[in-house]
Parts: structure tokens; sequence; C-alpha cells
């Protein structure tokens, strides 16, 4: 294992204080000031001036050079944290880019978080001469394969559209210098990780490397060795957990009963704006139809939509037309909308790590959240290991209305057949017929993307 130097903060909510001149001024400080002018007016037109602890550490050892472990909380500014010091870089030594030819590759494992961090490279290259495109799975590729064609510096990619086109011939990875992996541990739950190494054997060995996840697990550690060279490891220690500043509850509930359950929960006016999560697909298009029937304005949103629903869902969500969103876990990451009020988990997740990420939708940027579950006698194995993975029992409500005393006494297991929504389903094939059942299975995995 390469060495690496450490750098941590106890509190990532703890704000980096600016000098007097630059307060009284408002000027950006902190990292922000050794960024270029073009960017100090990009940052400040967005009303931003002292950095967060992920953005205070990150910068400037990017801007340096240097490889770069990175372990925060989402809804922590992890994607100025590195977007900034790329688009440094890049303006500083200024090429056109060629046909197909990125000089800067940032993958992402959802279509929602490759549009947000083009939305971050967007808002902050409003002064600069920089070029970036997006590429995602689930729709046509025939705009994508234009902009390319036009040159890019910076390409943004879900790890299976990369693979198509890189295989069709209309990206070129020869020429990467920056090279930014975003949510890591997403991606080996995803299980992208092998076509992110059958990206990273294209990358030149000369380049720089920054890999962030929001957990940083010894077995992230190792996969991150494979990547970076010498790196620098910050790590940003909430200064209260965001799971903590989430009011969570429990029902158990008969599963023929959920439905009617969602809609006796939504009837309170203090449940503003939620989001519903689900394992299946096809159980998020029931739950929305029986939120319409009671005249509860919802959409859903999952790998079988089209980015353009997709889009069209979120920008509905966001604006509020709709109250409730209900999706699968393709949208446990990437969402950032920031006054989400409650999550409600229809289904619990198989994953107890994913619970962590579905109920932090809520309480961002320092505010208070609630979540809900809903739990049937089949689903107590899940609580079982997410209260476990929690280290408390998740409080119970025992007064609502569709009560399961069935459920609440289970001493079920885990169901054996559990999937997650959008998932990868584990391969048992063996042989060439399994060979060709998980190439088929890749390429339907990667439409979804």
């Amino acid at each position: 294992m390469n060495e690496h130097t450490n750098v941590q903060i106890a509190h990532a909510n703890s704000p980096v204080s600016p000098s007097q001149d630059q307060e009284t001024t408002g000027l950006p400080s902190g990292a922000f000031s050794e960024l270029s002018n073009e960017l100090q007016r990009a940052v400040a037109a967005n009303g931003y001036t002292q950095p967060t602890p992920i953005q205070e550490q990150c910068i400037p050892h990017l801007l340096n050079g240097a490889d770069l472990l990175g372990s925060a909380q989402t809804g922590t500014g992890k994607t100025a944290a590195f977007t900034l010091p790329l688009l440094q870089q890049l303006a500083k030594n200024s090429t056109r880019p060629k046909r197909g030819t990125p000089r800067a590759l940032i993958l992402a494992p959802t279509r929602e978080l490759a549009a947000q961090i083009g939305e971050s490279i967007q808002t902050y290259s409003k002064f600069l001469n920089v070029r970036h495109t997006v590429i995602f799975g689930g729709v046509n590729q025939f705009r994508q394969v234009k902009v390319l064609g036009q040159g890019v510096d910076i390409l943004v990619a879900t790890p299976g559209r990369l693979l198509d086109l890189m295989q069709q011939g209309y990206i070129h990875l020869n020429q990467v210098e920056f090279f930014i992996l975003d949510e890591v541990d997403r991606m080996l739950d995803m299980g992208f990780i092998p076509d992110v190494k059958k990206v990273l054997r294209e990358l030149p060995q000369k380049r720089q490397t920054a890999f962030f996840s929001a957990t940083m697990t010894p077995k992230m550690v190792d996969l991150a060795h494979t990547m970076v060279k010498n790196p620098v490891s910050v790590t940003i220690a909430p200064k209260e957990p965001a799971v903590e500043r989430i009011g969570q509850k429990v029902f158990f509930v008969g599963k023929g009963n959920k439905d009617a359950l969602l809609i006796s929960v939504l009837a309170n006016p203090e449940i503003k704006k939620v989001v519903v999560f689900t394992q299946m697909k096809h159980v998020a298009n029931k739950v929305v139809k029986k939120m319409d029937s009671a005249g509860i304005a919802g959409v859903a949103i999952h790998g079988n939509k089209s980015q353009g629903a997709r889009i069209k869902a979120l920008e509905g969500f966001k604006k509020g037309k709709f109250r409730v969103l209900v999706a699968t876990d393709v949208a446990a990451r990437g969402l950032d909308i920031s006054d989400i009020t409650h999550v409600i988990n229809y289904d619990l997740p198989v994953e107890p790590a994913t619970y962590v990420h579905r109920i932090g939708r809520t309480a961002r940027a320092g505010a208070e959240g609630d979540a809900i579950s809903f739990c049937s006698a089949e689903e107590r194995g899940y609580l079982k290991d997410i209260e476990k993975l929690l280290g408390k029992t998740v409080p119970t409500d025992l007064e609502h209305s569709f009560h399961c005393d069935e459920a609440f006494k289970s001493t079920q297991g885990k169901p054996t057949q559990g999937r997650r929504g959008g998932g990868r389903r584990p391969q048992r094939n063996s042989g060439a017929g399994g060979a060709n059942q998980r190439n088929r299975n890749r390429s339907r995995q990667r439409s979804r993307r």
C-alpha cells in the first residue's frame, strides 16, 4: 500500500473562519482565495464566500496536483471540492480539446448524480473557456456523440454508456490528465467496479486521480490504492451525523395494507415534501396510481423511466408540482433537494447502508427531517440489520390505524430472493450460456443507467 498523508477534520458543520478584511468585503475566503479571479467571481455570484470543510481541505491539495482520497457525507459540498480545482488547472493550461478525447474524466454511478456534477461545472465555468458534456444511458446517443465530436475538456459519465461509446470508437481516454471517481461506494454497491477497472486500463499512467466516497471502509481503501499514487487522505467527520438529526420511526404493517397506511400518513399536512422509496420499479408505479386515486400529487422515478421523464419528474418535484416523489434506490444518491421534509420507506432496503443513504435525502445542509419506515413480517430481517448498523433500535409507533401485531412480533429472517429496485441480480450461471446471460444482463443494466 502506498504511503499517504492523512488530513482529518472533526466537524463538517464548522464554517471556515474568514479574515476580518474578507468578512467586511464579502470576498471569497480560505481555500477559495487560492482560486483564479474568474472562479472567485463564479463562486461569489452563487452566494458563497466561505468554503465548507471538505472544500477547504481538498482544494489546495488538488491545485498542487496531488492524488486524493476524500470521504465526507453527501450534502457537504463535495462536488465543488473537486470541480473548482479541476476547472482552474484546465483553464491554466488551455488547449483546444481534440475530437472524442477529453482531458478530464469524471465517473458517477447514476444519471442523476452525473447531471448534478454537470450542472456544477456549468455554474462555476461561466467565466472560463472550458467545454464539458455529460453522457449516460437511457437516452439516444446521437446528441452525446455529436458534442463529443466537437471536442470537450471535461467528460462526466456513467460507466455503462462510457464503455459503450468507447467500444464504438467515439471516445478515447489516452489524453486524460485528470480522473475523478465520485460516490465510489455506490458504484461498488451497484456492481460497477469491473466496469471502472476496464476504464482504468485505458487511462494514461501519468494523471491526477481523486477518489471520493461517502464511506471509506478498508475494502474501499484497498480499491482506491489500485487507482491512486501517494494520495492525500481527507476525512471529514460531521459535527453531528446527519442520521442523528433525522427523527426516525417504524410502523409495523401487513404487506397488503401498505398503500392504505401510506395514504393515511400523507393525510398529515406537516408532511409537505416527501420521497417514498420502494424496492421494485413496478411497485413505485403502483404507489403513484394509488396516491393519484386519493388525490395526492406524486410522480415515480426509476431505471425504466426515460431520461427525459426522469428530468421532468425531478423538476416537477423541485418546483412543487408534485408533493411526493416515489423512487427506487436509483435516486438514493444524487438527489440534492434542500427542502425535503420527510422520507418514507414503503419497502425496507435489502442493504442496511442503503437505509442511511435513503433517509439522508432529508435533513440536508444542517436542516432537520423525519423518516418513516414501513415494516411487514417479511421485512423483519432487514430492520434487524438496519438497527445493527445504527447501533440502536428505531423507535416504534404502535398507535397507527394499520398496526400489525404479527409483523411486530415476527422473527423472520431476510427473504432469500430480496432484490433492490434497479440493482444487479446475482449471477449464478456458469459456462458459455452463463456468460451470454451475464452479457445480456450487463447490457440491460447499462441501459438503465
